[in-house]
């Protein structure tokens, strides 16, 4: 008997997800490893932690596709990209490569919705939600760069940000947790 509870199109899709969060381990660690060797401690602690957590959605989908009856696959990577220019220039892309992930996860919760896989689109909702936390934290931390100079950023700020940012949550808040009492 066929134990495999996932269409193909759905198994592929859900591996390429796992590619891509493998690259995107990749890549937070490639920046933490910029960020540190330009003196970022705290910026590099940030991306460490980050590219961890990269690694754990990985296995997330991994789990999944297992549990289900398939077969998760492990593909090469591409090398990270090239060092970002400045302090500005890595949140960019970090926040863009957030877009792009976001834009993954949503494809996949789309095909599920369409193929009335209730328990891969279940599945899904999680990774939405961690989504709008990615770029709600990329954002932020674009924000407070730009606050501070953006590309023309003195030291002291850099100084500041870095020692704040290495202190920051991994987790940002949602516009939907806030009220009236807790703006």
């Amino acid at each position: 008997m066929n134990t495999n509870r996932l269409s193909q199109t759905i198994e592929e899709i859900l591996n390429k997800q796992v590619q891509k969060e493998a690259q995107a381990a990749q890549i937070y660690l490639s920046y933490g490893i910029w960020a540190d060797s330009k003196g970022y401690s705290g910026i590099s602690n940030l991306l460490f932690r980050h590219s961890g957590e990269e690694r754990n959605h990985m296995m997330k989908v991994i789990e999944y596709i297992q549990k289900r009856g398939g077969k998760a696959k492990v593909t090469g990577l591409q090398s990270p990209p090239p060092d970002p220019a400045n302090l500005q220039d890595c949140f960019e892309k970090i926040l863009q490569h957030e877009i792009d992930n976001s834009k993954a996860i949503y494809a996949i919760v789309e095909m599920a919705f369409e193929e009335k896989d209730w328990a891969t689109w279940n599945f899904g909702q999680w990774f939405v939600k961690e989504q709008i936390e990615e770029e709600t934290l990329a954002m932020d931390l674009l924000d407070k760069v730009k606050v501070a100079g953006g590309k023309n950023v003195s030291n002291d700020s850099l100084l500041y940000l870095d020692t704040k940012i290495g202190q920051k949550e991994d987790e940002a808040e949602l516009a939907r947790d806030v009220s009236v009492d807790n703006p």
